[in-house]
């Protein structure tokens, strides 16, 4: 991919001589940086309008440069477009949280994170799973580490020095990197249809990958801009949908203006049979956090079919019900009942403002309520949820490309030797590790078949 035939679009090179400041100018505002990585804009060079290329990326989030460096590594020459101008915006947003790559429970109780979708990604994670992703870091000279909660982090605990080296071992193989080239489909003639920098571009791959999201934070690249392009050509697509969201509750104005931004933590948060430990936080309008993300797929399909869903908080799960009872059955004396409750449960103001507001919910002031009624919203809170909160603010999203519409190397049946990974596809996964993991995992395995589709035609 050299000389007059370079594709339009160029290397993004790295220099360890750039500046934090002009990285922070292509990365954009509110986007961590990658120290000390520049972006080398070579857009403006003349370029033909038809390129052969043996191999093309489309998307460059970790399952896009993931399935490049499979097939670099083996020889396939690459190039990686995305409509971006700089790498993996998402991937460094992921770091302003340390960076949570994958989990170290026991394979087969992680495989469960990825419910109805397990079986169809079982064999991408059996082939590139959770100790081999820590490999690939260590190799990088990026180790990580076990947290307490058993998830797993690189060192740094951030996002930026991973990537950083990963560019630099991209750029080693030789793989070409063409930011600000949005892809538009397929031209007339079977080739792949970008608009680039300078007008319209058409490249022609002996196989491609696509990998270019979901539509959470679209401001960061992944914009599900391509569900028309593949609707259009008869692949069946699930709707796209908000994952690990946050969801809307009819807040009391007094309290949205008390506690919005208040952590509630320590609790356990109950719906549908299903429980997660964890914190949340009350915003404006509802509620976010982890602890409520692992329960927001069955969430959400409620709504969807209810117009609302019902969420049980243990405000003190570490105590039953007749414990908490006992513990309320304790003469107050002259204090406020908010004092009292602080003092023999430990509940926090947020905690407490919670009580009250599902005690005027029904009709009662919180004063009102007996020594078991009192109990019974400290062990189940009912929490009344009237929506989810918009996509574009999500984790993550659900929807995408059916499983059923690419076969068992992620190739789409309908467009032979063109594969699908990472968030494109139809399944979804809990915060934790497992979107990540699940990412890197098809971009391998979709790199994987791509180089086994040019081998085969000869093309390597």
């Amino acid at each position: 991919m050299t000389g007059a035939n370079a594709p339009v679009l160029l290397r993004w090179a790295l220099s360890l001589s750039a500046s934090r400041a002009s990285t922070n100018e292509a990365l954009g505002s509110g986007v961590p940086a990658v120290d000390n990585v520049a972006v080398t804009d070579l857009s403006a060079a003349p370029t033909a309008t038809k390129t052969p290329l043996r191999a093309a990326v489309i998307g460059a989030g970790p399952a896009g440069l993931m399935a490049a460096e499979v097939l670099a590594q083996n020889g396939a020459e690459v190039t990686v477009y995305d409509h971006m101008p700089s790498v993996g915006r998402k991937l460094l947003m992921a770091g302003r949280g340390g960076l949570n790559l994958t989990h170290s429970e026991p394979f087969e109780l992680f495989m469960t994170r990825y419910g109805a979708a397990a079986p169809r990604l079982r064999a991408a994670i059996e082939a590139f799973p959770p100790a081999a992703l820590r490999a690939w870091c260590e190799a990088l000279g990026q180790p990580t580490f076990v947290g307490s909660s058993g998830r797993v982090f690189p060192v740094a605990l951030k996002a930026s020095p991973l990537l950083r080296a990963w560019l630099r071992r991209l750029d080693r193989l030789g793989v070409t990197l063409a930011p600000r080239h949005r892809w538009q489909g397929w031209t007339d003639r079977g080739g792949l249809a970008f608009d680039g920098p300078n007008g319209p571009v058409e490249v022609n791959a002996g196989a491609t990958v696509l990998a270019l999201g979901g539509a959470s934070w679209p401001r960061l690249g992944s914009d599900g801009g391509w569900t028309e392009i593949l609707r259009a050509r008869g692949i069946v697509m699930a709707p796209l949908r908000p994952a690990n969201c946050g969801f809307r509750v009819d807040w009391t104005d007094v309290f949205a203006e008390r506690f919005a931004g208040a952590p509630l933590k320590t609790i356990a948060v109950k719906a549908g049979g299903q429980e997660s430990r964890g914190e949340i936080v009350i915003t404006r309008d509802g509620v976010e956090g982890g602890g409520i993300y692992a329960l927001s797929a069955p969430l959400r399909d409620v709504i969807a079919r209810d117009g609302v869903a019902e969420l049980r908080i243990a405000l003190r799960p570490d105590l039953d019900a007749a414990a908490i009872e006992n513990r309320l059955s304790t003469p107050r004396g002259k204090q406020t009942l908010t004092n009292f409750l602080r003092k023999v449960l430990s509940l926090s103001p947020v905690a407490i403002g919670l009580m009250q507001e599902a005690s005027l919910a029904g009709g009662r002031s919180l004063t009102m309520l007996s020594v078991p009624e009192l109990a019974a919203l400290v062990d189940g809170l009912p929490l009344r949820l009237t929506g989810t909160a918009p996509l574009v603010r999500a984790i993550s999203s659900a929807g995408g490309v059916a499983l059923d519409e690419a076969d068992e190397s992620f190739m789409l049946r309908q467009r032979p030797g063109v594969f699908v990974a990472g968030e494109m596809l139809d399944w979804e996964a809990p915060t934790g590790g497992y979107l990540l993991q699940a990412c890197f995992a098809t971009g391998a395995a979709a790199g994987r078949a791509a180089l086994d589709r040019l081998k085969h035609s000869g093309r390597i």
